[in-house]
């Protein structure tokens, strides 16, 4: 099956081409796309310079620093139109461990889309400071209480789609920019009865680059949450 890993970037140079190296060290068929956002440090150039000795590597240059869910619309859109069978969400920074990237494969005959999860066994986070951890697994009860959504990791960044879902979802419609996309993004696939399966993953703090966390962001992953029930209710 065709497979395509997605990275929305933001100044990675220090980690992109690690990552990209680390995917195709796997030895499996797969085709990367990064989606930069007009990254000050270079990071789109540093991708340019791999792509022109590897056909595997695809780039798409935006002018400015648009968000995480429309760089991943973005990337979505070019696996729909360039026939791909499987699509990865990963981030740029290491947090995600491509070694896993088997262990979704060896899933997704099975389901729709499979979540690489923090929360699924525990919880599964290495050097986060205790605020934000304490944060993000809240954030995950305060999502599923009031969407209902049987996801236990729903803000989690890494996960395997079958292009059928997102050819299912109305990608136009879709508004969060943060991490709020996650939440959206599984809410639209259990609703339209997609197979959902998480699998634990070890999440590890970057140790390059800076996170792109704000208060902004969270504001919106609180508002999207009553949103989509609410939204749900009208059919919409």
């Amino acid at each position: 099956m065709r497979t395509l890993v997605v990275i929305p970037t933001y100044n990675e140079r220090e980690n992109i081409e690690k990552v990209i190296s680390l995917i195709f060290g796997l030895g499996l068929d797969i085709d990367v796309l990064v989606v930069d956002d007009g990254s000050p440090d270079g990071t789109g150039d540093i991708v340019e310079a791999v792509q022109e000795n590897d056909s595997r590597v695809h780039l798409i240059r935006r002018e400015a620093k648009m968000g995480l869910g429309t760089a991943y619309v973005r990337g979505f859109k070019f696996a729909i139109a360039n026939n791909y069978d499987l699509v990865f969400e990963m981030d740029a920074d290491l947090s995600h461990d491509p070694n896993d990237i088997p262990r979704f494969l060896k899933e997704i005959p099975d389901h729709d889309l499979v979540i690489g999860s923090r929360y699924v066994n525990g919880v599964s986070v290495v050097n986060w400071p205790l605020t934000r951890l304490i944060l993000s697994y809240c954030a995950s009860l305060y999502t599923r209480t009031i969407t209902g959504i049987p996801v236990k990791d729903p803000t989690g960044g890494f996960k395997c789609f079958r292009i059928e879902v997102l050819k299912a979802i109305d990608l136009d419609q879709i508004r969060s920019g943060g991490y709020s996309f996650q939440i959206e993004m599984n809410y639209k696939a259990w609703k339209k009865g997609f197979r959902i399966k998480e699998i634990p993953i070890i999440f590890t703090d970057r140790t390059g680059g800076s996170s792109k966390m704000s208060k902004k962001i969270v504001r919106e992953a609180i508002v999207m949450v009553w949103k989509l029930p609410i939204k749900n209710l009208f059919g919409k």
